[in-house]
């Protein structure tokens, strides 16, 4: 799958090691093998059929934006980024989603 950043900092982090673990600490490496799964995922679909991921998608103000686990508390935030042809799917069928954005890594509670 084609994965994006929401900005440069972020990129930057998320693509260096010893970045990753300065800023991320314990989680760097459940962090580096998520990233992984999403880069070599086909699509969003293969993420979904992996349930240590719980791969789901928000609601109400957050609407747009999905999320996967690192841990039981940190999530990876993420939208479905197909630039001018963006798929609209209230369903949540993720079998056509090939790209996404990385927004933030965060813990929502």
């Amino acid at each position: 799958m084609e994965v994006s950043y929401k900005n440069t900092k972020l990129k930057k982090v998320l693509e260096s090691d010893t970045k990753m673990i300065k800023t991320y600490g314990r989680l760097a490496k459940k962090l580096k093998q998520r990233l992984t799964l999403l880069k070599t995922a086909p699509t969003l679909f293969d993420i979904d059929r992996l349930p240590p991921t719980r791969l789901h998608q928000y609601k109400g103000d957050r609407e747009g934006q999905w999320s996967i686990d690192i841990s039981p508390s940190w999530r990876i935030v993420f939208e479905i980024d197909h630039g001018d042809k963006a798929i609209k799917d209230k369903e949540g069928d993720t079998r056509n989603y090939t790209a996404i954005k990385i927004l933030s890594i965060e813990d929502p509670h």
